[in-house]
């Protein structure tokens, strides 16, 4: 079977080294050029021991079937928008993009062409975030009524690429962090969003950047008539990094009990109405997101990859306004 000729396309954020060696491991996947036109990108190329092929965005697209794209957050959606124009597959690291605008537009060429959209979801894959997906599914819980999540994160100012902090090329912390808790909500709940109760992003951490908004909390109604309360700010002090139990930290209730679970904890907490608690041991996901995509990508009458990656964009994209409308 011929190979998926895939191209990366910006290498602003360290994510994106990730994918790339996943891609490499992948049988169905070539890694056929590496475009990159920033002395910042360049440096974090001869870093991480990745060749920079292209300095021409045009060139690398005639020459693959997709394109991974990790540039800073500001300019995917213009690098997403310009591979789907030329035909071919996008496979992002989070966010897609940063406007609404930008995202129609690759909602109108992904269907237009029957290409595939995917994004590094990765947090699906988390053993513990398997294990609670599997007791939602089963009803252990019942109908889902209540969501509380937090996704602190250190704010390393002065670690973090000089470009997060720079104005209109970060797009907000909501973007930047909830699109993973606003997707497990959707896939835990079956449900999309409704309603944005209320959102804000306000700047505290970053004395130095007053302009950063690395603060943020929000309340949804979702269509299945859950509630849901979550907090994604740049809180953690850094020395702690991701060591701490609210780094992608949930509280699932529904009408027979209820499940806890963080990224890092033993296991999933079931606390069941007439039951004593259990953990619940994690599981390894039977297959990751890149496999999901790849899939799709080969059996392109499948569009479940595509469908869902977008809905949680645009979701999330939804909260990031309303929180930008209340200024801080």
């Amino acid at each position: 079977m011929k190979k998926i000729r895939i191209g990366f396309a910006g290498l602003r954020h360290g994510h994106i080294f990730g994918l790339y060696n996943l891609a490499r491991q992948n049988e169905y996947l070539d890694v056929a050029g590496v475009f990159e036109d920033s002395p910042e990108g360049m440096a974090e190329a001869e870093k991480n021991n990745v060749a920079v092929t292209h300095t021409d965005y045009k060139s690398l697209l005639a020459e693959v079937d997709a394109v991974a794209v990790g540039t800073f957050y500001a300019d995917r959606g213009r690098l997403c928008i310009e591979a789907l124009e030329a035909g071919k597959h996008v496979i992002a690291d989070k966010p897609l993009c940063t406007r609404l605008d930008e995202l129609a537009k690759i909602r109108e060429l992904a269907e237009k062409k029957s290409l595939t959209v995917g994004m590094m979801l990765d947090l699906r894959d988390n053993k513990n975030v398997v294990a609670a997906k599997e007791l939602t599914d089963s009803g252990e819980i019942g109908k889902i009524n209540n969501i509380c999540f937090q996704g602190y994160h250190p704010l390393m100012y002065g670690v973090r690429p000089d470009w997060y902090f720079e104005k209109g090329k970060h797009g907000g912390v909501i973007n930047d962090i909830a699109i993973h808790g606003v997707d497990l909500v959707r896939r835990f709940t079956g449900s999309d969003l409704d309603t944005v109760i209320g959102a804000r992003c306000w700047n505290f951490y970053a004395k130095q950047c007053r302009h950063f908004r690395d603060s943020a909390q929000f309340m949804l109604k979702m269509s299945n008539g859950a509630g849901v309360i979550a907090d994604v700010s740049y809180a953690t002090p850094d020395n702690h990094g991701y060591n701490i139990p609210l780094y992608w930290n949930f509280a699932i209730s529904g009408e027979k009990g209820m499940i806890t679970f963080n990224a890092a904890s033993e296991g999933v907490s079931l606390y069941k109405l007439g039951s004593e608690p259990v953990i619940v041991k994690g599981k390894q996901p039977d297959r990751i997101y890149l496999v999901d995509i790849v899939d799709e990508i080969m059996n392109p009458a499948e569009r479940t990859v595509t469908t869902e990656t977008l809905r949680s964009a645009e979701q999330t994209l939804l909260i990031q306004k309303s929180a930008d409308r209340n200024d801080g």
